[in-house]
C-alpha cells in the first residue's frame, strides 16, 4: 500500500481567482450607459462652444490669403496681424479706455448694489416694496428704447461726448439687476448675525461692513463677473454717446475693422483675441467664488 505525500501548505501562494458568474445588475449597466452618453454629449457641446475661439486664434495667426482656402490649422504661423492691430488702431489707448471705464463701472455698481441690496433685505422703511418694484421695472425696458431719451438727457446735463456721462449710464443702468442679486444673497444669511451684532452695540454700517459683507463674497464675485463682461463688451451706448474717436473704448474700434466690401480677417481676429484676455483673466481669478455663488441655496440643511 503506497502513501502519496501531501503537498506542504504555502500561505504565500494565493489561490487562483474564480471568475464570477453573477451577471451585472441592470441598474448598474444603465447607470454606466447614462454616464457614457452624458460624457459624449458634454464633449460635443464643449467642442461646439470652443470651436469659434479656436477658429479666431487660428485665423489671427495665418496669412490673409489662406483664411478661407487653407485648412483649419494654419500651415505657417505669423504675428503680422498682431503687430498691425497694435500699430494702426491705437490699440493701447482704446484698451486703456475700456479698462478704466469697466473698472469704474464695476466699482460703482458694487457700491450702490451692496448698499441698496442690504437695505431692501434687512431694513424697514416707508414704501420699501414699492421702491423695490419700481427699480426692478427698469429691467423690462430694452436698451434700444432708451437711447434717445438718455442721449437728450446727457446733452442737457453737458455730459455728451464724455466718458463720465457714459460711466453714469453704465452704473445707473446696471445697478438694479446687481441690487436684485445682492438682495437675494443677503437674505440667505441668518438674521441672528445682525441681531447679535446689534446686541453688542454695533451700528448698522458696522454690521454691514464687518459682519454681513465678508460673508457675501460669492455674491460679489457673481456681480463682478457679470458686470465686467457686460461693460467690457458694450457697444451701442458707447458708440452713441462718444463722438471723439480718442475717447472710444475697444469694442467700437474693433467693429470699425469690418469693411463694407472686404474685411481683413487676421487683423480683426487678432484684435478680438487681445480683447478677450481681460475677460478670461477675471473669470479664472474669481471662478471658485463665482461657482459657489451660482450654487448657493441649491442645498439646504
Amino acid at each position: 500500500m503506497s502513501v502519496h505525500p501531501t503537498a506542504p501548505h504555502r500561505p504565500d501562494v494565493a489561490a487562483p481567482a474564480v471568475p464570477s458568474t453573477r451577471p451585472r445588475s441592470p441598474h448598474r449597466t444603465r447607470r454606466t450607459l447614462t454616464r457614457s452618453v452624458t460624457a459624449v454629449v458634454i464633449g460635443v457641446v464643449c467642442l461646439a462652444v470652443a470651436s469659434p475661439l479656436a477658429w479666431m486664434i487660428s485665423t489671427s495667426l495665418r496669412p490673409g490669403n489662406t483664411v478661407f482656402t487653407g485648412s483649419f490649422l494654419p500651415e505657417s504661423l505669423t504675428l503680422d496681424a498682431y503687430r498691425q492691430v497694435l500699430s494702426t488702431t491705437d490699440f493701447g489707448t482704446h484698451f486703456w479706455n475700456s479698462v478704466w471705464i469697466t473698472v469704474a463701472t464695476v466699482a460703482g455698481v458694487l457700491l450702490f448694489a451692496t448698499l441698496s441690496g442690504y437695505a431692501f433685505a434687512r431694513l424697514s422703511f416707508p414704501f420699501k416694496n414699492v421702491i423695490y418694484l419700481l427699480l426692478l421695472s427698469t429691467l423690462m425696458m430694452p436698451s434700444t428704447a432708451l437711447i434717445l431719451p438718455l442721449y437728450l438727457q446727457l446733452r442737457d446735463l453737458g455730459l455728451l461726448d464724455s466718458q463720465t456721462g457714459l460711466l453714469v449710464l453704465y452704473v445707473s443702468g446696471s445697478t438694479p439687476f446687481a441690487m436684485f442679486l445682492m438682495r437675494a444673497f443677503f437674505e440667505t444669511l441668518p438674521l441672528e448675525l445682525t441681531q447679535a451684532a446689534r446686541i453688542d452695540g454695533a451700528g448698522e454700517f458696522t454690521i454691514f461692513w464687518r459682519v454681513i459683507l465678508p460673508l457675501t463674497r460669492p455674491g460679489l464675485a457673481t456681480v463682478v463677473i457679470f458686470q465686467f463682461l457686460s461693460t467690457w463688451n458694450e457697444f451701442l451706448m458707447a458708440n452713441t454717446v462718444l463722438q471723439d474717436t480718442g475717447k472710444l473704448p475697444l469694442q467700437p474700434v474693433l467693429f470699425s475693422l469690418l469693411g463694407q466690401y472686404s474685411t481683413n480677417w487676421p487683423l480683426l481676429t487678432a484684435g478680438l483675441v487681445l480683447s478677450v484676455i481681460p475677460i478670461i483673466t477675471v473669470y479664472v481669478w474669481m471662478q471658485r467664488q463665482f461657482v459657489a455663488g451660482m450654487t448657493l441655496g441649491a442645498v439646504k440643511n
